[in-house]
């Protein structure tokens, strides 16, 4: 371990959506000559800046953001992937000599670095994936839970019903090894020090800040940065395509929902998805 990974911990600043997590990163991040590590699974994905809340232009040259943009909306990401470029990230800032701020609302991104999770290392399997997806679509999410509490009831209790990908990441693995996802998986404590930030509110408060930002997006051009998106022919049924607010207004486009019915459940889901983030 480098001497400057021993005087400098790792800093990860947790919390649910919309609380003020990237507000606080850019202040501390100034005040300690700091770097930001981005642990945001969507803002991995280039064209999608209004709905993932992504650092604008003008705060990315305040303070340099890692993870950021890395890939197209068509391609596939995974947890592997983003622990290989959190760890590069991080090295890099600490071999400058600078703060690094570990930041985003993705639990599982945050602490499989915090933590040092190992996660198995077996490729996708595309054509088994639309499978499963195909099977969410026409059964829904629980019959690929129900799957997962038969092959691996331990991995199923931890993965959230509606988590279709990691639910199918699990069903995954498990075909390609025959053991179960669980017991691939464990922990190797980092050999840094780790401070963790908790932001937490009322739950009034937080839906308040979280219905606030959708009108924000909104306001920003939301509608056109998805119209965008599908005209650069990124299909509706891609999974950072049906992510919340994504999905929804991709619906409105299509005609299938009113603007009105989208943002409502834009707001909808997202307060119930920072009820879960809580569960991290």
């Amino acid at each position: 371990m480098d001497h400057l990974q021993a005087m400098k911990p790792l800093i990860a600043i947790v919390g649910p959506t919309a609380i003020g997590k990237s507000d606080l990163a850019l202040r501390l991040a100034r005040c300690f000559d700091g770097e930001i590590v981005s642990a945001d699974s969507r803002q991995v994905y280039r064209y999608m800046d209004i709905g993932t809340a992504k650092p604008t232009i003008q705060e990315r040259a305040l303070v340099p953001h890692h993870a950021i943009d890395i890939i197209e909306p068509s391609e596939s990401f995974s947890l592997t992937l983003y622990q290989e470029l959190a760890s590069k990230a991080i090295n890099d800032v600490w071999q400058r000599g600078r703060q690094v701020f570990l930041v985003g609302g993705s639990g599982l991104y945050v602490w499989a670095v915090v933590e040092g999770w190992k996660v198995p290392q077996v490729a996708p399997d595309q054509q088994f994936r639309r499978y499963l997806e195909q099977q969410a679509a026409t059964e829904g999410a629980e019959s690929l839970h129900m799957q997962l509490c038969r092959l691996d009831p331990d991995a199923a209790e931890r993965i959230h019903p509606r988590n279709v990908r990691r639910v199918i990441r699990a069903l995954e693995v498990i075909r390609a090894t025959g053991v179960p996802f669980s017991s691939l998986q464990h922990k190797e404590a980092p050999a840094f020090p780790v401070l963790i930030i908790g932001l937490t509110t009322s739950r009034d408060n937080l839906y308040d800040r979280i219905d606030k930002r959708v009108d924000q997006m909104m306001e920003q051009g939301f509608v056109d940065e998805v119209r965008c998106l599908l005209d650069r022919g990124y299909d509706s049924t891609l999974p950072p395509m049906s992510s919340m607010g994504y999905k929804q207004i991709g619906q409105y486009l299509q005609g299938e929902i009113s603007l009105t019915v989208a943002v409502e459940q834009t707001k909808f889901e997202t307060h119930r998805f920072a009820r879960h983030q809580y569960a991290w």
